[in-house]
């Protein structure tokens, strides 16, 4: 990737609806060398996706909430379960595989503490867990889906 790609990136980091025209003008390209690039980025998987940001307490799922979950069964059928258990709960949006104390890190998104122990007996019903820690975020101070674009990549 060129200066010109890392440009491209970041304008699409932050408006995927941005025209063609404007995205060139920003990066001093024509329209067509411009979409070529962009066509590029996404064929070569840069771009994986363009997507539509909600706001959550909009769509009535403002309480974050992570977990951190310790298992006794490091099998690889016990993980197969529980990446499929993670996968099948839409209020997980984010399952991360952890090395330390934690073996998997979970964010939630649910409307309230009711509703997590709703989510909470769904996952525990798929899966044997011997450990979770949960804990409810009370402030958000940063948010960003936008990845920082460096040179050398």
């Amino acid at each position: 990737m060129d200066l010109i790609d890392r440009k491209l990136v970041e304008l699409l980091q932050q408006d995927a609806t941005m025209p063609v025209a404007e995205l060139a003008q920003k990066v001093n390209l024509s329209q067509t060398p411009c979409w070529k690039r962009v066509q590029r980025l996404k064929e070569t998987g840069v771009i994986r996706a363009q997507v539509a940001l909600c706001d959550p307490r909009k769509l009535g799922v403002g309480t974050t909430v992570f977990v951190a979950v310790r298992t006794n069964q490091h099998t690889e059928a016990w993980a197969q379960t529980f990446t499929r258990a993670v996968q099948e709960i839409p209020e997980i949006v984010e399952a991360y595989r952890m090395s330390g104390e934690t073996d998997y890190l979970l964010r939630i998104v649910v409307s309230d503490i009711d509703d997590f122990d709703r989510v909470y007996k769904q996952l525990i019903r798929a899966v044997p867990l011997f450990d979770v820690s949960s804990s409810f975020a009370m402030e958000q101070l940063k948010y960003s889906t936008a990845l920082p674009v460096r040179s050398g990549t």
